[in-house]
């Protein structure tokens, strides 16, 4: 049997992952800071730090796939603590890719994003450019080989509050009320995390090996559109209230495309099946039904 390890596996897209691999028939090992609430007794439990460069190393000992999805990934977060931020998510993937240089793993998989295409995302995008060089030179220097993965907007069950999906839903459900800081213009390429999660094994075929991959959606939808979804899926009856929007400085996001003339080309891997947009959201709807008013 072959054996992964998700750093970042109590995360949303972390979990999910794990969840993936132990499906396709993978041991799989969660390594978080914190205990995972969605882990089952097919799977391995670590807790620790990716600065830890000891239990780092002890823990890829034996393993086959590293998949690396630990660090900061809040774009706010990132501009209030920037060296925090540059500390962790670059010194963390040094240590996770010194690990597996002496571990000889079969692959390495790192969770990057598509704001690596664009010149905003602040420090969190900055420490994932980083990480993509020094993933290419681990491997043109010591051999390791990786797959890149550019994430999309993702969401999805257990995305939380952060998941703008998830909290306009929230809202709606909860407070009849959908609250919004940004512009309803802006748009983005949503993909279900059940199919970015699978496609996230899918890419340890050899096709897939020492490239980039973008994991986007299909359904190219503003702000706007997702919240005139939302509210008619729920009846109508939901109050928009639109906020002053944030500057784009502010909040960091890109708005109709990440793409500036600058990295490299990565290859878009499509799927022939994948959840339809319309019943991606009613899984997020089903959730905080089940989990905030069902139980009442």
């Amino acid at each position: 049997m072959k054996k992964a390890v998700v750093f970042g596996g109590s995360g949303f897209v972390g979990s999910h992952v794990a969840d993936a691999l132990t499906n396709a028939g993978i041991e799989t090992t969660i390594f978080d800071l914190h205990p995972s609430d969605f882990i089952n007794d097919k799977q391995i439990f670590i807790q620790g730090s990716i600065l830890d460069q000891d239990l780092v190393q002890k823990t890829i000992e034996g393993k086959d796939y590293v998949y690396h999805l630990a660090g900061q990934a809040d774009i706010g977060i990132g501009f209030e603590t920037p060296k925090d931020t540059l500390h962790l998510n670059i010194q963390g993937t040094i240590n996770i890719l010194e690990a597996c240089r002496k571990a000889s793993i079969e692959r390495f998989v790192f969770a990057s994003t598509v704001y690596v295409y664009s010149d905003v995302g602040g420090f969190y995008r900055a420490s994932k450019q980083a990480c993509e060089i020094i993933i290419e030179e681990y491997q043109k220097n010591f051999g390791i080989d990786y797959t890149i993965l550019r994430y999309g907007s993702l969401y999805g069950p257990r995305a939380g509050e952060k998941n703008f999906i998830y909290r306009i839903i929230q809202q709606a459900i909860l407070d009849k009320k959908i609250k919004v800081g940004y512009e309803n213009d802006e748009k983005r390429d949503f993909i279900h995390i059940y199919d970015a999660a699978r496609m996230s094994v899918d890419i340890l075929k050899e096709d897939y090996k020492n490239v980039h991959v973008m994991l986007t959606g299909y359904q190219h939808i503003s702000r706007g559109e997702l919240i005139n979804i939302v509210t008619e899926m729920l009846g109508g009856g939901i109050e928009i209230q639109i906020t002053k929007p944030e500057l784009d400085k502010a909040h960091g996001h890109y708005k109709l495309t990440p793409y500036v003339f600058k990295p490299k080309i990565s290859r878009k891997l499509v799927s022939s099946e994948y959840l339809e947009f319309g019943q991606g959201i009613l899984s997020c709807m089903e959730e905080i039904y089940e989990k905030h008013v069902k139980q009442d």
